[in-house]
């Protein structure tokens, strides 16, 4: 075992959850790694390569999307020297949608631990979905902002360092599907924000994020429920889909809520523990 690695943690594998049709969770799986397609990525033998420096692990990841020609061996050890170079660490991430299909268990056995277990929850039709609002509180402001303004308060929120608010920035900026961004602030403190990304007529919410103080007050159900509107709206969104940490109770129970449900499971391997 390489003095890079850790000793591999095991965990549930990566699997299709509910009865949801297989296609269009395929279909899922392409929009949110189109959505959060980074400018620093490549392609190799069956693999995207991502590069990007931010806090996202998707964006800073390999996703083994086909099967390639080339042995695996062989491609994680170029993995491994272009993430040192950059200082990263090797992340796959893996789905049930991974190839080769047993690629979960050989990064098991090469040492790769097992983190971060992540659900993507769907809502195949969105016009059946009560997405009826509250009028705002006094005091609430509802307001669209800019790339660059939307990873500067969401970093704000999750502590983000400045590159890493950068390098969200610039995948904003750069994303081949179109995001949108919001803020709802009170006398100008920020109370929550949170964005879509449109491909298509599936809707994607991303960064989803409350204020400490602001809390189990209703604002991150009121949030959704306009932005899930406006790309209904704006945007002819027929379905929707978000990521969400599987041990997230409080998130997932407000998202069940909404009408989404569990469709499929990732997780990640890593050469350095879980961070």
């Amino acid at each position: 075992m390489s003095p890079e690695t850790t000793a591999p943690i095991d965990g549930p594998p990566a699997r299709i959850l509910g009865d949801h049709d297989a296609t269009f969770l395929s279909r899922i799986e392409d929009a949110g790694l189109n959505a959060s397609a980074p400018p620093q990525q490549r392609w190799m033998d069956g693999w995207l390569v991502r590069t990007n420096p931010g806090k996202a692990q998707r964006a800073r990841c390999v996703n083994a999307v086909a099967e390639g020609l080339r042995p695996v061996g062989n491609k994680l050890a170029e993995c491994r020297a272009l993430y040192r170079a950059l200082s990263l660490p090797v992340i796959v991430r893996i789905t049930p949608f991974t190839r080769p299909q047993d690629l979960d268990g050989t990064l098991r056995a090469a040492g790769f631990a097992y983190h971060d277990e992540t659900r993507v929850m769907v809502l195949p039709d969105l016009a059946a979905a009560d997405l009826r609002a509250k009028p705002l509180a006094e005091g609430l402001r509802w307001a669209e902002v800019s790339p660059i303004e939307y990873a500067e308060a969401v970093g704000g929120l999750r502590g983000s360092t400045p590159a890493a608010r950068h390098a969200h920035a610039e995948r904003l900026a750069a994303s081949p599907v179109p995001y949108r961004g919001f803020t709802l602030t009170h006398d100008g403190d920020l109370v929550a924000c949170g964005q879509y990304a449109l491909e298509a007529d599936l809707a994607g919410l991303y960064d989803i994020a409350t204020a400490p103080g602001y809390q189990r007050l209703g604002h991150g159900e009121w949030l959704c429920k306009r932005l899930l509107a406006i790309a209904i709206t704006d945007g002819g969104a027929r379905a929707a889909y978000l990521q969400v940490g599987a041990d997230n109770d409080a998130a997932r129970r407000l998202y069940t809520r909404l009408g989404f449900s569990d469709g499929y499971s990732y997780h990640y391997r890593t050469t350095t523990p879980a961070h």
